[in-house]
């Protein structure tokens, strides 16, 4: 009987050691596998990140190109028109006028601003449309990588983009300084991020 124990306690024994370097092998490859997956996986998400944020930081800078497109193409028409107060009156047609080179619409106070969302390829009439909060529309994309407010035949990107324009200092009737905020946020894995861009104007001749 002793003899016999002893033939099969080792037995036993070194089938259970079998099984706890079985585990421990396969943790050790699990680890292995899941850590470079866990780094691929962040790093893709950083890298959509970045470019969520570099799409955005484009898309806020046009915004403030083309409001200061806006007040040059004023004076420019003004200029062509004449008269003797060329350059008061195209910065009043620039910021409160009624042609479509004008930021009226979306001029406000800090306490009551105003917000339009833009769009560049706008034919005809102003390319602001006043909205607010979740009634800013996205931008769309057409195939030939340019961004807009229209719908038809084009992709809906996660971008929305808004302007604001305060006059400095604030609530002033006839400023000769106003400040533009171009604004592009949108939602990536169930957070809103944004991107804010902001630029001084003032009346040049």
């Amino acid at each position: 009987m002793i003899g016999r124990n002893s033939k099969s306690n080792p037995r036993r024994w070194v089938s259970g050691f079998t099984l706890v370097e079985t585990l421990i092998a396969i943790t050790i490859v699990t680890l292995s596998v899941a850590g470079p997956l866990y780094s691929a996986s962040r790093s893709l998400v950083a890298a959509q990140s970045a470019e969520g944020k570099l799409i955005a930081t484009y898309l806020a800078q046009e915004g403030i190109e083309y409001v200061r497109e806006m007040r040059d193409d004023s004076y420019l028409d003004a200029y062509r028109i004449g008269g003797a107060n060329v350059s008061t009156d195209a910065w009043n047609e620039f910021i409160s006028g009624a042609g479509t080179a004008s930021v009226t619409q979306c001029r406000g106070t800090s306490a009551a601003p105003l917000t339009c969302t833009l769009d560049p390829v706008q034919v005809a009439g102003s390319p602001f449309t006043a909205c607010s909060g979740a009634g800013c529309t996205p931008l769309y994309r057409r195939n030939d990588g340019v961004y807009t407010q229209q719908q038809t035949g084009n992709t809906r990107t996660p971008y929305t983009r808004t302007i604001q324009v305060f006059s400095v200092p604030d609530a002033a009737a006839s400023p000769t300084e106003v400040r533009v905020v171009s604004r592009t946020s949108w939602d990536f894995h169930g957070v809103t991020q944004s991107v804010t861009v902001t630029d001084h104007l003032t009346p040049w001749q």
